[in-house]
């Protein structure tokens, strides 16, 4: 690689979707120059071959800064959606009965058809469907085997095919689609770092995934169904990371539910040692305008101060007018926050208790130490990442330096809050471990003369899992002079 960049100076991460507005190379060294730690891959849309050279312009920041990037490939899911109209639309009105039915000529205003059998299978009387993001709710008066009589309890134009939310019942579906299994094998046959799963409803609903990925990449859940709310303990612990992705879930529940539910689900992932990203609407009107409103500046806010490890931009890097300037507001929000005297209190009101192993011990341990002897940073030798995970879910107040001779491992790293991941060789020895922490910390300007670093490894050397090293270094003055690149 290059010559090494500093690392950020904030330690939440910005992650950056990728689209129209954002799709050359040029665009995606600034978006990533502007802020952006990482980039999604919005699998809904464009076709496989257009992001061969997305996945490619990103991976050429590595040798361009010297610096792992980081992709997550976001699976588009299962769409629910309704037939066609003989005129393109109709509109429905409040009081009236309305039919979802199976057959297949187009609808009026008093049925269209419902291509989804297993809506006909779950629905029960009283079940609410929400049409077109929730601006139509029907609800459910009786059900057949192929026909659903619903009443109209808010209605409004609908048009050809618009979506179909089902709330209150967990639908009896896969998650993974034939396009999702094909994007998934070329996702991974690309090396991307993360998949994200959409339509989760319950941890049954990411084995296949598990199965299809062969631990060749990490998994993440978007959390976007209230059944999957219900159950996010058991999904979390299915995962390696998760997505509160207020989008839908925001169409599925009450607007004023949501909030908690984020925080919720931020503070699971957290004490379950699980990244954790807050997406959709973040700089909604940056989509059109070059600046945000008050209230969206408040929302990116108050996901740094709850611990996020990651906040994201959908349309307003991929489609908007100010694809650059959102991400640098992003940025700048961020940093603002954390610079905040009361941000590090905040940031821990959520208690991650360590598990009773030896390495989370050490990982307490690593936050503790830092702060009694004001250490510049905490050095973390890892091979999988898994105690680089465990350092970050105690959310110290210095950065993490993670040396990993994995490249996979320091990329699928990105989205993990304060860490700065580096490829290089491992270690054989203590004393080697010492000298290249050392020589690292200072290559990459997380540490100058005089300052103190907690350097946490394991031995024997090059083992995963087998964390049990916890050491203090002190730069000396000469270091300075005397380091060499690794």
């Amino acid at each position: 690689m290059s010559k090494a960049i500093s690392p950020r100076s904030r330690k939440v991460r910005v992650l950056a979707t990728l689209g129209p507005a954002s799709s050359s190379p040029e665009m995606i060294e600034r978006l990533y120059a502007a802020g952006a730690d990482a980039f999604r891959l919005n699998m809904s849309h464009g076709d496989q071959e257009s992001k061969i050279a997305l996945i490619k312009a990103i991976r050429s920041l590595e040798r361009r800064f010297g610096r792992p990037t980081t992709i997550l490939a976001d699976l588009q899911g299962p769409k629910l959606r309704v037939g066609k109209f003989a005129e393109g639309k109709v509109t429905l009105a409040q009081g009236h009965q309305f039919t979802l039915d199976r057959e297949t000529t187009p609808g009026d205003a008093t049925r269209v058809e419902l291509p989804h059998r297993e809506i006909f299978e779950a629905v029960e009387e009283g079940t609410r469907l929400l049409l077109d993001d929730g601006k139509l709710v029907l609800r459910v008066l009786s059900h057949e085997a192929d026909r659903i009589t619903t009443m109209v309890e808010v209605g409004g134009t609908l048009s050809n095919n618009k979506g179909l939310n089902v709330p209150d019942v967990v639908l009896p579906m896969a998650a993974l689609t034939d396009k999702d299994r094909s994007d998934l094998a070329f996702a991974v046959e690309q090396g991307v770092d993360w998949i994200a799963l959409s339509f989760v409803q319950r941890p049954e609903d990411l084995a296949e995934a598990r199965r299809l990925i062969q631990g060749r990449t990490a998994l993440l859940a978007k959390i976007e169904k209230p059944s999957a709310v219900a159950r996010i303990e058991e999904i979390v612990e299915m995962c390696d990371g998760v997505m509160v992705a207020r989008g839908d879930l925001g169409v599925e529940l009450p607007p004023q539910s949501v909030p908690p539910l984020q925080k919720r689900i931020v503070e699971t992932a957290r004490r379950m040692g699980r990244p954790v990203i807050v997406a959709t609407q973040m700089l909604e009107s940056m989509i059109t305008a070059p600046t945000p409103t008050r209230a969206e500046v408040s929302d990116v806010a108050t996901a740094v101060y709850d611990g996020a490890d990651a906040i994201m931009l959908s349309a307003e890097s991929a489609a908007g007018e100010y694809p650059v300037q959102s991400v640098a507001m992003m940025n700048a929000i961020a940093d603002a926050v954390e610079r905040d005297p009361a941000h590090g209190d905040r940031v821990h009101f959520t208690v991650t208790r360590p598990d009773p192993t030896t390495a989370d011990a050490l990982a307490e341990a690593a936050k503790t130490i830092s702060a009694t002897v004001s250490a510049s940073a905490i050095i973390c030798f890892t091979m999988s990442g898994s105690t680089a995970r465990r350092i970050a879910r105690e959310r110290p107040s210095v950065p993490i330096l993670v040396l990993t001779p994995r490249l996979e491992t320091a990329r699928r790293l990105g989205l993990l809050w304060g860490v700065h991941a580096v490829q290089t060789r491992d270690v054989n020895s203590f004393e080697e471990m010492v000298a290249k922490a050392k020589r690292m910390a200072l290559r990459h300007k997380i540490v100058s003369g005089g300052d103190r670093a907690v350097v946490c490894a394991g031995v024997p050397f090059g083992t995963p899992g087998s964390t049990n090293v916890l050491h203090v270094v002190q730069i000396l003055g000469d270091e300075l002079k005397n380091y060499r690149g690794d």
